[in-house]
């Protein structure tokens, strides 16, 4: 064993203020992409703003920020050895909040629920993140570039394509979602963070944790505080958009949308997450041409039938055989 191996797992004990500050930092990014899907949903924006050009690039950099936190987080709570029942406290409770997440979004928008999110992904990550505790700054730096990597160098779909793997991103098909973060490539900021955790307090590059209470430090304080909640900042934001939105769109209606051209809107920027754009070019005419056929465009557009229902699995399957 290398003499110097309970040298460097021994993180401070006292909790970081500038990771809750960074934290608190990331939640506002966070939630201004969010507002982006809220105002294209409620049609102030086009459906495929948030999932294209710089806002794609803006949302990877955030959910970048939040891995790498996580990761840089887990060594300083166990670094220094591994502390089960905080562990196991914090894990059912990334775990419960995941699985409200996943119903919550079932129920109020099933065509894209979220199966696998941020939340789902924070989970996974700390529990596989476990393994390399102890490994080596380098070896852990080559085990995320390698993970990076592999979506692009393994080959995709085959077994991958069956729903019980889609988590972990090697997939060529699978089923749309508002928040989709498998492990494959986002594993890579996970064991960043952790790396840089281990690396910085292996060398007593702590930064100073007492804020004061003064003037200057006050935001600093308020941003602290956010980030220690981050966790109910995220569940809350978005019911206070989207009623905020609701109300705004009482008094400032969006402009009325064909509901033909409404579909195709939502339907291929929603398809082309998992998609080539050819395949669902093709894929979304040929579904608004069935839908329109059989007069259920508009009961599908309200929410009055889903995508579980099976005339909708019928026609969604005859179209993908078409557009392939």
């Amino acid at each position: 064993m290398n003499p110097d191996t309970f040298h460097e797992a021994a993180p401070p004990k006292r909790r970081q203020a500038w990771l809750d500050i960074a934290r608190g930092l990331a939640l506002f990014p966070m939630a201004s992409y969010h507002f982006m899907w809220d105002l294209a949903d409620f049609g102030y924006l086009a459906a495929d703003f948030p999932t294209s050009g710089w806002p794609k690039i803006y949302a990877r950099a955030i959910a970048s920020t939040f891995l790498f936190l996580a990761g840089y987080s887990l060594y300083l709570a166990h670094g220094s050895g591994f502390k089960a029942t905080n562990f196991l406290k914090r894990l059912g409770v990334i775990g419960l909040a995941a699985g409200a997440v996943s119903l919550g979004t079932y129920l109020w928008m099933p065509g894209g629920f979220i199966y696998f999110g941020i939340l789902h992904a924070m989970a996974t990550a700390s529990i596989f993140g476990l393994a390399f505790l102890r490994a080596p700054v380098a070896l852990t730096l080559a085990a995320a570039a390698a993970f990076f990597a592999a979506p692009h160098v393994i080959p995709l779909g085959g077994v991958f394509n069956q729903p019980w793997l889609w988590w972990l991103g090697l997939a060529d098909q699978n089923r749309p979602s508002f928040d989709f973060v498998p492990m494959l490539p986002w594993l890579a900021p996970f064991l960043t963070g952790l790396a840089a955790s281990k690396f910085v307090s292996s060398r007593g590059w702590t930064p100073a944790n007492n804020l004061g209470k003064t003037r200057e430090n006050r935001w600093k304080t308020y941003l602290a505080a956010i980030g220690r909640h981050s966790l109910v900042f995220y569940l809350a934001h978005q019911p206070v958009l989207i009623a905020i939105l609701y109300g705004i769109s009482l008094v400032a209606p969006p402009p009325a949308v064909d509901a033909r051209e409404a579909y195709i809107q939502n339907c291929r920027p929603s398809c082309e997450r998992n998609q080539t754009p050819g395949f669902c070019q093709s894929f979304c005419d040929c579904t608004l041409e069935q839908l329109s056929k059989t007069d259920l465009l508009s009961r599908f557009q309200s929410g009055a039938i889903s995508v579980s229902d099976d005339r909708i699995k019928d026609i969604a399957f005859q179209c993908s055989i078409r557009s392939e």
